[in-house]
Formats: C-alpha cells, structure tokens, sequence
C-alpha cells in the first residue's frame, strides 16, 4: 500500500536503468508467461472444453529435451485432446503450452518445425502410393526428399513401394506413418496410441526409432493403453484422469519397467472446478 500512496518511493531505491528494464520488460511480455527454452515441453494448467463439457480441466506437465514419458488414462479422459493441443491442432481454451519456448497459441509454425504427430489416425491419402506419400508430405513439410527410398525400406515398404495405400493393412499404413516421421526427424515425438496394429517387429521398429530419437537429444510423450509394448523406453509415467493429472497409488501402474511418476495439479488449477 505504501508505494500507491508515495509513488516516489521505489525511484529513491532502484537506479534509472533498472527502472527501464522494468519498463521495457513489461511492454515485450505484456503480462504473458515466459517459457522455458530448456524444456521441450511446458504445459501449464492447459484446459479445454467442447461446449459446456470440459475434457482438460488444468494439465500441468514438463518434459525435459531427451525425455521419454508415457501418457495413461482411461478412454475419453483428454489424453488425445491434450496431444492435439501441443500438436498446434487444437487451441487451449484456458492455461499455457510451450514447445522448445514456442507458444502454441501465438507461434503454429515454429512448434510445428519442432513436433512430429503420430495419430491413431494415419492422415495418409489412400488415391497416392506409399512413395507418392512420402514425397508428398516432402514437398509440404519440407523433408528430404532423397531419404524416401531409405525411409520405406527401413519400415519393411519397399516392395510395396508403389501400391496405393488404399490396398494396405492397418499395420501398413502405421509402419508408413512412421515413415514420415523417420523422414521429419522431429525434436518433439507426439505418439498417440503408436502400437494399435502393430505387429512384433513393427512394435521393434517403433521402439528403436523412439530409442534412436532419446539419443539424439530428442524428447517423446506416448499415449499408452498397455504399458508393455514400451517397456524399456519410456522414462517415467503420467496419468490422466477425468481431465487432470493423477497421482497413482503405489503398485497402481503395474509391471511396466518405467518409473511410476506422475506430476501433481494444484486445486482449482486453470480456476476450473
């Protein structure tokens, strides 16, 4: 109270310059959060409604650079939701989230430069071949074109190279979705549900590009319904239950071979009940 009634008072104590820097700080942040550069990931009290139902009710999660963590959660509780967020496909209604320092709301094209988006919906075209697909999404994304070839055969596609993927399995058209993401070589793997349709050896390939990402510096969040297929690979796990993340009780996550950790919300986080 005492500086609204003696405005003068902070003057005597802070130099000029720092009054400045003051100034010009809050004239660039305009009041909005600074991310966090060192992060590949910053999700803070990330909330989303679809009408009067909210799905995300305040998701806070940090995934540091090389980071593998699995996400868990019951069908409907926002696990899809959150990753189309970060995906720069949804916007939040509520709360912030930041991918290597880019917002999502406000910087689409630098997050999407830094994200690859593995859906359980492949977002392939069923008329182009699986080249054509490739070469396509090259073209539009900005992949190198000359991979193609070498992307194909490391998923087991070459020989169907130049078939329509209208002819192809689901198991098929993962291992071509993993394609382009071998292609993009993204920083930030958002992998939604990756092992639906996989055989074993499609399950090995997916489980070695994500290891082969880790040690490149990468980071991953895989939305998981059975933590077997990942054993091994992810580094901790998260919950999510009825749109927030949950604690689980000890043993609650079964044989998993990952460190049972989740992140804890505070009440009312994103100043929804």
């Amino acid at each position: 109270m005492w500086c609204r009634e003696k405005p003068y008072a902070l003057s005597a104590i802070l130099p000029l310059e720092n009054w400045i820097a003051f100034a010009l700080f809050s004239l660039v942040t305009n009041g909005a959060p600074l991310p966090a550069p060192d992060l590949a990931l910053d999700a803070r009290g990330v909330a989303r409604r679809f009408g009067a139902r909210w799905v995300l009710r305040g998701i806070n999660l940090q995934v540091k650079a090389g980071e593998m963590v699995g996400l868990l959660g019951h069908n409907g509780c926002g696990k899809s939701t959150f990753m189309r967020i970060v995906a720069t496909l949804l916007k939040p209604s509520a709360g912030d989230c930041f991918v290597y320092g880019a917002n999502v709301k406000t910087e689409g094209d630098d997050v999407r430069s830094h994200v690859g988006f593995f859906s359980h919906i492949p977002g392939l075209y069923d008329d182009l071949s699986a080249r054509e697909n490739l070469a396509f999404a090259a073209t539009m994304l900005g992949f190198p074109a000359a991979d193609i070839d070498a992307a194909l055969e490391r998923v087991g596609l070459m020989p169907v190279a130049n078939e329509r993927v209208r002819g192809f399995s689901a198991g098929m058209q993962r291992r071509l979705s993993l394609a382009r993401l071998i292609l993009q070589r993204p920083r930030l793997l958002l992998l939604d549900e990756p092992y639906n349709n996989l055989d074993v050896a499609g399950i090995a390939l997916m489980n070695g590009f994500i290891r082969e990402l880790n040690a490149a510096g990468g980071a991953a969040v895989v939305v998981l319904h059975d933590l077997v297929p990942a054993r091994g690979v992810l580094d901790r796990t998260v919950i999510i239950r009825e749109g927030r993340v949950h604690t689980p009780a000890p043993g609650e996550m079964g044989h998993d071979g990952a460190s049972p950790q989740a992140i804890t919300v505070p009440a009312g986080a994103a100043g929804i009940s």
